[in-house]
Parts: C-alpha cells; structure tokens; sequence
C-alpha cells in the first residue's frame, strides 16, 4: 500500500503525541501548528505496524477552534491547506530517501525521458535509465515509448534518490529497489542464463535472467571477459538482445555493480594446449626420457652460433 500523507494546521496547542501503529501526528506549541502524517510503509512494513493496537498519549488538550487561530477565510485555508500538505509530503519523501525504504508509486504519465510517479501531493520523475532491466526484455524489441505508453496507471516498485524540496526535485529509482531485493540472491560464482542489452566499447551490459523468468538485475561483461581470444571490437561477437550464458565473479554491494564473464565458462585453450604437451600428474616415461637425452646429445648447434657468442663476449659492458 502506498504511503499516504496529510497535514493539517490545528493552531495552538499543548506539547501532544498521538500513536495509531502506523500513524503519527507531533503537536508543537511554539509553532502553532500540528503535523499529521499518516505513513504506510510497505506491504510488509505495514502488516507488522497493524499488528499494534491503536494508543494514544496526551500531556494536554487542544484548544477549541474559536483560540485555534484556524484561518476562517475557505479559500485561503485550504490553500493553507495545501502548502501544509505539500510540505510534509516532501518532509515524507527524504525520509524515504534517508531510510532505503522501498516505496509503492502509480505511474502518472511518461515524456521523453522517463516516467511521472505520484507521490501524495507531489510528482516525482523516474528516468528512463533508472527503470529495472525487465520492462526491456519482457516487451523485446519495443523502444522506450513504446514500452512507457503501457506503464500509466500501474504500480511500480522504487527508491527515492533525491527529495530536494527547494529545487523541486523528487527522483525515484526502480533499479535501486531492484537491486535490494534481488541482490543478496547472488553470488560470485554463480551462472546465469542471460540477455545482452547495450554495448559500449569497453564492453556489454548483461541481464541475468532469475527463476521467476524476469531479468531483475544487470552485470557487465568486459571485452576482456568476452572471450579466450583477442577482441577488438565487441560488436564483432555479441548483439544486442543475444541469449548468452554468464558467471558472476565480482560483487561490488557498496556501488551496486556487477562483474560477469562469458569465456570463464570456456576452457582456456592455452591450458588444453599445455595439458596435451605436460602431463598434470608430472609422470615421464623412463624409455622416452632416455631417448630425448640421447638425441639431445647428438644435436649440434645452429650455424654462426659460435661466432654470435664470442661477439657478445667481446663487447663492453
């Protein structure tokens, strides 16, 4: 359930705490006015906040309306009102954004480069790169309008990244929520089925695809990872929207980055080269060992060797 928001003005009153599980309001004296936020978390946040019967705290009562200093003009209350509500929305939303709390917000509308998210009172932005790998691959082939024109109305999972209330910025993340739900589900080592996105020269962006089929997270494949063989340009190997199969063998939790490699599930040629010419238990057959010594004794050196080594004697230094 998203969370919702109100503020009302109440105007005078005594220091007062009101407790309702999931509900909070603060009355201050000093600032004549009361603040009410009524927050629901998450789905899971607030079944456990329910659990809670309602209870209330009070030092003191509030004075009636006629001392309240309530604004009697209607239209100048609710625009009072409003900016009240305005602003503990914004109060609300760095709290989200200090916290990591994952927030439930309805996609609005969209424009050329991402989509409008409500958040109460307020419409936040969440840019097109900051949208989880899923929406790409489940609707493949589809451009980033095309994909948009189907999200107004529905409910997405996200972080607030930005809540700058003086320069009018809210800015959500998908990615960011993504990546702590599915983050802990990995580790170095494992592999993936996955789906190439977008490629740069330095090398491809690859979505790993989890067992519920949705591709929640994004790794990057280095063109040094690509494969055993020397690789000029990554495009020469994969496209975009390849089917590839990765292994994890970095995890940067701290920046949200992911390692992956394509040629470590490869055999390294060199190595099958080498295992062909050494043998790995180290063994040496007696009869080859004393052949290849016999015949190392017959061979004679290479002509003008000699000379070429009483040249670099002869020389200072």
């Amino acid at each position: 359930m998203p969370l919702q928001t109100s503020a009302l003005a109440l105007g005078s009153a005594s220091s007062k705490l009101f407790t309702t599980g999931d509900s909070i309001a603060f009355c201050n004296n000093g600032s004549k006015s009361c603040l009410l936020n009524h927050i629901n978390f998450s789905r899971h946040s607030h079944k456990s906040h329910c659990k809670r019967r309602c209870s209330v705290y009070a030092s003191s009562g509030v004075s009636d309306t006629q001392h309240s200093g309530l604004v009697q003009d209607p239209a100048a209350s609710a625009e009072a009102l409003q900016d009240a509500r305005r602003s503990a929305d914004w109060k609300v939303a760095k709290a989200y954004s200090d916290s990591g709390l994952i927030y439930e917000g309805m996609v609005e509308g969209y424009n050329g480069g991402g989509l409008l998210i409500r958040f109460h009172s307020l419409v936040g932005f969440l840019p097109f790169p900051q949208l989880s790998p899923s929406h790409f691959c489940k609707e493949r082939g589809k451009g980033l309008q095309e994909i948009a024109k189907g999200l107004p109305g529905s409910l997405i999972s996200m972080k607030v990244i930005q809540a700058d209330e003086e320069n009018k910025k809210l800015i959500f993340s998908e990615k960011e929520a993504v990546w702590s739900k599915f983050s802990e589900q990995i580790s170095v080592g494992d592999v993936f089925e996955a789906r190439v996105g977008s490629m740069e020269d330095y090398g491809a962006f690859v979505h790993l695809r989890f067992p519920d089929g949705l591709y929640h997270l994004t790794g990057l494949v280095h063109v040094s990872e690509v494969s055993w063989d020397l690789v000029q340009d990554i495009r020469d190997i994969l496209t975009e929207g390849d089917d590839v199969r990765v292994k994890i063998i970095n995890i940067d939790r701290e920046k949200s980055r992911i390692t992956l490699s394509i040629k470590q599930l490869e055999e390294d040629p060199l190595l099958e080269t080498l295992d062909k010419v050494i043998p790995q238990d180290g063994s040496v057959d007696s009869d080859s060992l004393s052949t290849s010594t016999s015949t190392s004794n017959d061979i004679e050196p290479l002509p003008g060797l000699a000379s070429i080594l009483e040249e670099l004697v002869q020389e200072d230094g």
